[in-house]
């Protein structure tokens, strides 16, 4: 079995999080920031800090309180939930591309989606496989 945050004490998780939020926040400034210069043409819908940096930590937040959550209850449930939710966030981005979004846009929405859940996981799983 995996450790989780819910047997972690507190003042470590708030690190962990807080640590998964700079590195989620850093990483999806990279990945805006080329995105946005292959972005020739498009609407840049997303790849500005004002509207990813909130983005990101309310992903890392919400990712981590649902973890927590279905982890408490249901741990086996989150390889399957995480996933899943991930694939559902992509579904926003792949519908840009009929707003005029160019693939550049998409697939750094997506990656950035990515990160934020790897984030998340990185924080929220402790210890090692039993």
């Amino acid at each position: 079995m995996t450790a989780s945050i819910t047997s972690t004490p507190r003042s470590t998780v708030a690190l962990r999080v807080g640590l998964a939020a700079v590195v989620a926040v850093a990483a999806n400034t990279v990945v805006a920031l080329v995105a946005a210069a292959l972005d020739t043409g498009g609407i840049g819908m997303g790849l500005t800090p004002v509207s990813y940096v909130p983005a990101t930590l309310i992903g890392v937040l919400a990712g981590t309180a649902g973890w927590a959550l279905v982890a408490r209850r249901v741990p086996h449930l989150l390889r399957i939930l995480v996933p899943s939710v991930l694939l559902l966030s992509w579904i926003p981005d792949l519908s840009l591309l009929a707003a005029g979004a160019t693939a550049a846009n998409v697939v750094g929405l997506m990656l950035m989606h990515t990160l934020v859940a790897s984030a998340v996981v990185l924080a929220a799983r402790t210890g090692r496989r039993h």
